[in-house]
């Protein structure tokens, strides 16, 4: 097992599942089976505190000793959510990480879920090392986005809900993954949606590069190939554990000294 500077916990939490693990900080592997449980029912936070309490448990790390980050579908400044999406509309203006500091008995970093997944993107992923602006988009429930310019992590863009012209749905609701499943339609009558919501974003920011996460990421062989783009678009290299070890990484550098080369990233993302 890795000394405690090598290693943290992330939590994700997300409009389906809330999953966790002991994550290596050197290379952003999982050093502990990722633990799944549903997220209650109505997404209340007493019950979803109460799952992360589950997850903690069975990961065996209810003490204080290792950093804790917990990742969030919401716009959060300062560690109070200010948006509600896929979740209760309490979260709206909710001291979210006093809360669970204070429900977990413990200090914890508490940060957006996408932009969490773009840490990990760019610290051990399809980002790394990559020069001017990186969109990682996560698919799932939702459509959470993350901005990346030249290393540094730009908050709370929540580009998924960009409102398309005349049309009562923003693109989340029409190109999410879960109205994929809900509308049923095939991987091209998908890629169709997201064709337009990729291209849309092209002509905003011009980006040297889309990142793909969320679970659907595993199946991108089979919809990023019937994209057309000027854009190179990849999948994310850690896919659906991004929330998982980009939540770890920045809990360890709010938690000890920042990480190597992540003093301005943690900066913005804490903002």
């Amino acid at each position: 097992m890795a000394t405690k500077t090598q290693h943290a916990v992330g939590v994700d939490i997300g409009g389906t599942g809330i999953k966790g693990a002991l994550v290596d900080l050197e290379t952003g592997g999982l050093l502990t089976d990722r633990i799944k449980v549903p997220t209650p029912v109505g997404a209340e936070p007493d019950d979803v505190l109460a799952a992360v309490k589950v997850v903690l448990e069975r990961l065996e790390v209810t003490g204080s000793d290792i950093p804790l980050g917990v990742a969030f579908p919401a716009i959060v400044r300062r560690g109070r959510t200010m948006s509600a999406a896929n979740v209760s509309d309490t979260w709206i203006g909710f001291e979210a990480e006093q809360f669970f500091e204070k429900g977990l008995g413990r200090e914890i970093h508490f940060a957006n879920d996408a932009d969490v997944a773009g840490v990990a993107e760019l610290r051990y992923g399809a980002a790394k090392d990559v020069d001017g602006l990186v969109i990682l988009t996560t698919l799932g429930t939702g459509i959470g986005t993350a901005l990346l310019y030249d290393g540094v992590l730009i908050p709370n863009s929540e580009l998924g809900h960009l409102q398309r012209a005349e049309k009562k749905k923003d693109f989340e609701g029409v190109a999410a993954y879960s109205a994929m499943e809900r509308d049923e339609l095939t991987w091209e009558q998908w890629a169709a949606r997201l064709q337009l919501y990729y291209a849309h974003l092209e002509f905003l920011f011009s980006p040297d590069l889309f990142v793909v996460g969320g679970g659907v990421s595993k199946h991108a062989d089979k919809f990023l190939p019937l994209l057309d783009l000027a854009t190179p678009i990849v999948p994310a290299v850690h896919r659906n554990n991004a929330g998982i070890i980009g939540a770890a990484a920045l809990s360890y550098s709010s938690d000890t000294a920042p990480l190597p080369e992540a003093e301005t990233l943690v900066a913005r993302a804490t903002d």
